[in-house]
This record gives C-alpha cells, sequence and structure tokens, in this order.
C-alpha cells in the first residue's frame, strides 16, 4: 500500500478533498496538529513554538536557541514513527519532511487562482477582498519559506516536487479526489522493500538528529543501511574536535553501524558553529535607550555564550516580548515613552516567567523598592562590572530552569 501527502494553498478546498479521499480508501487521516502534538509530547517542548516552525518569520533568538532546528527535528522524529504504519493522507507541512528516498509517497499539491481562493475565502470564513488576500499573501509566504529551506525552491508549488499539481479552479473536490485515488493504482508509490529500508532508514536519521539537538549540536543528518554520515555546515575554528565529539555521540545510538562526517555547502560562511549550552540564558532581552552602552554589552553577552536582542525603548521591549518570549531582560529603568517601571509592571502582568533585572545609572531606593516588589529578579547599578551582571544572568536562568523542570 501507500502514503498520500497533500500540500496545499490555502483556500483551495484541502480538507475536503483529503476527507473525500481518505473516505474512499480507508486510509489514516494525519494532520500538522497530531504531528506537533506528538513532536510535543517527544521533546517537552509547547506545541505552539513546535508549530512555529512552519511560519516564515523567524525568532531573533533562534540562532542562539536553535528553537526552529529542534521543532523541525522532532517533527521528523514523529512523523518517521507514523510512518511505521501505512495506509496514510498525510496533510501539510509535515509531508514535505519525507525524503525522496521513501519512494511509495504519492506526493500531492493541490493550488488555485487568486480569484478562485478569495472567493472560497468569502464561502468558508466571510473574509471581505481585501482581508483574504492580505491572509493568503501571508500563508503562501509560510509555505514558500517552508520548501525554499527543505529544497532550496521558491516556488511552492513547484511541478518537480510532487507526482501531481491539481489546479483546484479547474477541478471540483470529487474530481480531484478520483484523480489521486487513480494514481494510487501506479506500481511506482507500491510500498517495496527497498522503499521499507527507506523509512527504516529515516526514523535512524530522525533519532541521530534528536540525540545531537539534545546534545547541543547541529548538522544535516543522512543513513543508508546503518551508516550515518553528518555534514557540518558552520564553520568550526578545531574541526577535528568537533567531529570526534559527534562521532562518539551518533554511535551510542541504537542502530548505528558507522558515522562519518565532512564538511557541507554552508561550512565556508562567516557564521560561527555554536553549541547550545543550556548553563546560560541564550535568549536575553537589553532595552535601553543609550544605543552604544547596550550594543556593547550585547556583543560582551554574546562573547559569553549568551544569545541577546536588542530594544532602544519601553514600547519596543514590549512587542518583542509578545512575539519571542525572551527568558531573562535587562531593563533601564529612564527612557523616553514607557519607562521602566511601567515596562517592568507591564511584562510581569503579561509574562510573569520571564525574569527581569534592572540596570540602571539613575534609579532611587524608592525606585529599587517598586521594582522589586513588582517582581524584578534583581537591582543593579551602572556601570557595572560584567562578571557581576553574567553571574546574575546565570543565576536567574537556574531559577528559569527549576521552575521548567518542577
Amino acid at each position: 500500500m501507500s502514503v498520500i501527502t497533500v500540500f496545499s494553498g490555502s483556500f483551495c478546498r484541502e480538507n475536503s478533498v483529503i476527507q473525500e479521499v481518505a473516505g474512499s480508501t480507508g486510509y489514516k487521516l494525519v494532520m500538522d496538529k497530531s504531528l506537533v502534538g506528538h513532536a510535543a509530547r517527544l521533546s517537552g517542548m509547547d506545541e505552539g513554538k513546535i508549530e512555529r516552525a512552519f511560519s516564515a518569520t523567524t525568532s531573533v533568538f533562534n540562532k542562539f536557541t536553535h528553537e526552529k532546528e529542534r521543532a523541525i527535528a522532532y517533527l521528523r522524529l514523529a512523523l518517521a514513527e507514523t510512518l511505521s504504519d501505512d495506509n496514510l493522507v498525510v496533510s501539510g507541512f509535515s509531508g514535505q519532511l519525507i525524503p525522496k528516498e521513501v519512494s511509495h509517497v504519492l506526493r500531492v499539491c493541490l493550488i488555485a487562482d487568486l480569484k478562485f481562493r478569495i472567493k472560497v475565502a468569502a464561502e468558508e470564513q466571510g473574509l471581505s477582498e481585501k482581508d483574504a488576500v492580505k491572509l493568503i499573501h501571508n500563508e503562501d509566504n509560510d509555505r514558500a519559506a517552508w520548501v525554499n529551506a527543505l529544497f532550496g525552491k521558491k516556488d511552492p508549488w513547484a511541478a518537480s516536487l510532487y507526482d501531481i499539481v491539481i489546479p483546484m479552479d479547474k477541478k471540483d473536490v470529487a474530481e480531484a479526489a478520483a484523480l489521486i485515488i487513480k494514481n494510487l493504482d501506479s506500481d511506482v508509490v507500491k510500498t517495496t522493500e527497498s522503499s521499507k529500508k527507506a523509512v527504516e532508514d529515516f526514523l535512524l536519521a530522525a533519532k541521530v538528529e534528536v540525540v545531537l539537538i539534545k546534545e547541543g549540536h547541529s548538522a544535516d543528518v543522512s543513513v543508508k543501511d546503518g551508516s550515518v554520515k553528518l555534514s557540518i555546515n558552520k564553520h568550526v575554528l578545531m574541526l577535528g574536535r568537533l567531529e570526534e565529539e559527534l562521532k562518539s555521540i551518533v554511535s551510542r545510538v541504537p542502530g548505528v553501524k558507522s558515522v562519518d562526517t565532512k564538511v557541507g555547502k554552508g561550512f565556508h560562511k562567516t557564521d560561527v558553529y555554536r553549541k547550545v549550552d543550556l548553563g546560560t540564558p541564550s535568549k536575553v532581552l537589553l532595552v535601553d535607550d543609550e544605543r552604544e552602552f547596550v550594543q556593547t554589552l550585547s556583543e560582551r553577552l554574546i562573547m559569553r555564550e549568551m544569545g541577546s536582542a536588542v530594544t532602544y525603548d519601553g514600547e519596543s521591549a514590549l512587542e518583542l516580548v509578545s512575539k519571542d518570549e525572551p527568558e531573562v531582560m535587562i531593563l533601564d529603568l529612564k527612557m523616553p515613552g514607557i519607562d521602566g517601571i511601567e515596562t517592568l509592571r507591564r511584562v510581569k502582568q503579561t509574562h510573569p516567567e520571564i525574569e527581569v533585572i534592572i540596570l540602571t545609572g539613575h534609579g532611587s531606593e524608592a525606585d529599587r523598592k517598586i521594582c522589586m516588589d513588582l517582581g524584578a529578579f534583581a537591582y543593579l547599578h551602572k556601570p557595572v562590572d560584567i562578571e557581576v551582571l553574567s553571574d546574575t544572568l546565570k543565576k536567574a536562568n537556574e531559577k528559569i530552569q527549576q521552575k521548567k523542570a518542577s
């Protein structure tokens, strides 16, 4: 039997088509939502953070946290475990993660022209033309970014990625479903011993990727008959030492017969390979209107393996908090617009789990008391010794990790 993957533009009758196909074939329907839940159970990550992997927008902290890469690694593992069964309809972004070596997959794309999609948006959600166009544009951006990241193709509907591309403005639901079911009869998409072995290799590759992620490493992983190849795609100062460490980690994974490493296409990029250090905070937001000071402080924290982002006023800080959820804030008191005390108050109201360190050159004892009463983790004065600040950040991170563990 076979697996069907369906990748669709928004408002292209995808739900109706997959329900028709699943009902006619008896295949089990697997949606992104169920795979996100599976990945969350495997990883302990929040479902929202895993689902964000499908978004074109990446957190400003991601180069330090690798949350997107972790989410995708666990999505691969969830999908690989699911593929132990045949007779599946996998609908959404996740199906694109199945490697081409798994040949018993019928890859389907549903797309339509904009006029048709606007009409469906009005019928299904009552959207105006303007709102429909905006939503379709945003969701197409997410799909384009996802496909580009996986395959290096800017067109998410490129015919070379699929076995069938169905124009839903020219086919009704019944015709589209019938076309998909008809193509299931092709010998090309029947399960073979070779394609079963490819699923086993996919599962082992996913397990290896997750083990590396747990150890703070990131590498491209491929597997053939238990032989693992790791591609390192960032500049590394001591490549040999890293290769030996990766081999040591991966060789302990059950089912791995051998491990080889190589440098990948991205090896000579200017960014430096950074192992994730769970002992230091990776999402520190610095909020201070003294631009030269805060930029210098950010660079010094990065040198100490702490990921940081910078905003210059309270309003921008609150906006970033709502989107990217930093772990720790270093906050100045005297700023134009929303001052530090009001920023602290609002952060603690909406995101009480964020630890806030006040760092000010103008605060009074009364200010200190107000800040601590509002829930600040610490109150420090400028100029601050970087070692004192680093130690305070590590203590704040310890508190955060203890809360997560409990």
